[in-house]
């Protein structure tokens, strides 16, 4: 879906297809078929975008034959599709019935981060819609903490010193300018948008910087307004920005409370908890953790790690953090200038709510992606930007 912006610049939006998983480009092909167009179809629109997650076998397929690649633009094309975005943070296994702490891996210290995201970027280059110039991946950033020395991290620096001198070289080849975002996530070498500074300042190259997931920087307990003057401030381009609610629980010493969070507790997804104390940010890796006895302080607030579907809430006791979502986004395209020009919904857990609020089949989910797309939607007029044929 494109916006025009008052200043005449397009914004684009779309929904990432991690939320249908698959490793190889045949699965990729199913999911245009069975998921993405009918989403399409239920907007009423002659043209959506999606976020494709090319897993590590999907790319490698693509940038190795030239007519994969042209196959699948055409396929994008004839279902009324386009890409100008990538979700590169999981390497594959996102399907898997439990991803945890699987997902953090290759890092950015492996040399296999940087092989993929070459692959991935070259990929974009191709799928990019003839209008359209510039693309970008979100990844993530750096790595999770454990294990992570400065000789890793100067590793990883060194990484994305030449991936961006790839890119450099991708756009003299192509035209095409692609960017790479890290997505700062709870538990991660960079938690925060702050955290995102120093190591984005270090490699001061534009065409690494930041992806504002407002479900990370909501767990994390940011104030949007504050974390976007500081990006400002230290020049760090919004690469990208990724549409998500947290789960929110104002009081989770009441044992209702305990109970409603446990219901989404479950074995696929991590679900990093955090509260905000006097002290500072207090977490736990997961929430099953954090319902463990008292292991987080529960006299505040807790928000867990959890992509609710924006459009429909929790039931009470539990709500979840759409109005950070709403900030956020006021913030990047309310301005005489947006700050990014790519958002993505990013609601990749419809299959682990609790059973009774997961969708019954394929219909039930493009029903529910197609609600969140329309919600966005809306947020996105109601700043005054136009939505475009």
């Amino acid at each position: 879906m494109r916006f025009r912006h008052p200043d005449g610049s397009t914004v684009h939006l779309a929904y990432c297809t991690n939320v249908h998983p698959a490793e190889t480009l045949d699965g990729v092909l199913a999911q245009l078929r069975d998921h993405c167009e009918p989403v399409r179809r239920r907007l009423g629109r002659d043209r959506l975008g999606i976020g494709l997650w090319l897993a590590k076998d999907a790319a490698h397929a693509l940038v190795t034959d030239p007519s994969a690649l042209r196959g699948l633009r055409s396929e994008l094309e004839r279902r009324g599709l386009e890409v100008v975005t990538l979700n590169g943070f999981p390497y594959e296994g996102f399907g898997a019935e439990e991803v945890k702490y699987r997902v953090y891996k290759p890092d950015w210290a492996d040399p296999e981060r940087l092989e993929h995201t070459t692959a991935l970027a070259r990929v974009l280059a191709g799928l990019l819609p003839d209008d359209v110039a510039d693309g970008s991946i979100s990844t993530l950033p750096l790595a999770w903490r454990t294990a992570y020395d400065e000789q890793r991290a100067e590793t990883a620096r060194t990484a994305l010193r030449t991936l961006a001198e790839r890119l450099d070289a991708l756009q003299e080849l192509t035209g095409r300018s692609i960017r790479v975002a890290l997505e700062p996530e709870p538990g991660c070498v960079v938690e925060t948008t702050r955290d995102a500074i120093a190591p984005l300042t270090a490699i001061a190259h534009d065409r690494v910087g930041i992806c504002v997931d407002t479900c990370h920087l909501a767990t994390s307990f940011e104030d949007p307004h504050t974390a976007l003057d500081d990006l400002t401030r230290a020049g760090v381009p919004v690469v990208k920005s990724q549409l998500s609610a947290a789960l929110h629980a104002e009081q989770p010493h009441l044992p209702e409370v305990r109970e409603a969070l446990a219901a989404f507790a479950e074995p696929r997804f991590l679900h990093q908890t955090r509260t905000s104390t006097a002290a500072g940010l207090r977490g736990t890796d997961d929430l099953d953790e954090a319902l463990a006895g008292d292991t987080l302080p529960d006299g505040a607030p807790w928000r867990a790690h959890f992509h609710v579907p924006l459009h429909a809430s929790p039931t009470a006791p539990l709500t979840s953090t759409l109005p950070v979502l709403k900030s956020v986004l006021t913030r990047l395209v309310g301005g005489p200038h947006p700050l990014t020009r790519h958002l993505e919904v990013e609601t990749y857990t419809w299959q682990a709510l609790p059973p009774e609020l997961r969708p019954r089949g394929r219909g039930q989910l493009a029903d529910g992606i197609a609600a969140e797309l329309s919600l966005a939607r809306d947020l996105l007029t109601d700043l005054g930007l136009k939505e475009l044929p």
